[in-house]
This record gives structure tokens, C-alpha cells and sequence, in this order.
């Protein structure tokens, strides 16, 4: 492969990135925050209810 031909190759190149790795990336942290929540949702419910009850109105 010539010189030309190759710097025509990389500047046509495609550049958006990994997307397989990104979407695995997603999915799994989905799938991490749909188990926290499973576990724990009562936990979280109350911590979120205790700190909305603990601001007081102006």
C-alpha cells in the first residue's frame, strides 16, 4: 500500500468510537441498578422519605 492510499484510508477513517462496548457498558448498569433497587427498595424508600421529612419549610 502506497503512502497516498494509506493517508486516504485513515483520513476517511470511521471515528464514532466502540459502540458494542458502550452499549455493554449501558446494559449493565442497568442491570446493576434494577438488582440494587430489588434488594434494597425498602431501604431506599425509607432513607428518601426520612430526608424529604427532615427539610423544613420556609
Amino acid at each position: 500500500m502506497t503512502l497516498t492510499k494509506l493517508a486516504l484510508r485513515l483520513r476517511h477513517r470511521d471515528d464514532r468510537g466502540d459502540i458494542p462496548g458502550w452499549v455493554l457498558i449501558t446494559i449493565m448498569t442497568a442491570g446493576l441498578v434494577t438488582l440494587v433497587w430489588g434488594v434494597a427498595s425498602d431501604q431506599l424508600t425509607e432513607i428518601l422519605k426520612s430526608a424529604l421529612n427532615s427539610v423544613k419549610s420556609p
